[in-house]
């Protein structure tokens, strides 16, 4: 005989975070099996003469898209046009991995006239998050469906 299972908040556990998402990727891959599995992008930003990262830009790619999920750059390295550079290296990649978009979200009023100005384009605004503010989700062609 089986018991219910318990349900309950738990703080940060990775544990559990690499079950859900390997059992999304997993469950997935039985929906899309015709498709090139997803796969990680990281690009790190170091500072001159250091080995160690302190900035820099994660993502993924999967279903023909880059999703580009964070952009990093210390205060002190704005203005530099490292951000511009993260992102067109991440695209890049992502065409070389067969993707014909991307997309990513900010609330950065600052980011979001940069990703603007790189020909992204806004398909969504979650208005008041957080209150008196908006998150806004911005897409971008990059190349012709295989």
């Amino acid at each position: 005989m089986t018991h219910a299972p318990t349900i309950e908040f738990v703080d940060h556990d990775p544990k559990l975070q690499a079950i859900v998402l390997e059992g999304v990727r997993g469950y997935n891959k039985t929906l899309f099996a015709n498709h090139p599995p997803g796969q990680d992008l990281s690009i790190a930003l170091r500072a001159s003469g250091n080995d160690d990262p302190v900035g820099g830009l994660l993502g993924r790619t999967a279903g023909g898209w880059l999703a580009i999920e964070l952009i990093f750059v210390p205060e002190v390295l704005q203005g530099m046009g490292l951000a511009t550079r993260l992102i067109a290296m991440a695209e890049e990649e992502a065409g070389r991995r067969g993707c014909h978009s991307a997309w990513l979200d900010t609330l950065n009023p600052r980011a979001l006239t940069l990703y603007r100005r790189l020909g992204y384009e806004v398909f969504g605004e979650l208005k008041d998050y957080p209150v008196g503010f908006s998150r806004y989700f911005l897409q971008k062609k990059l190349g012709a469906i295989a």
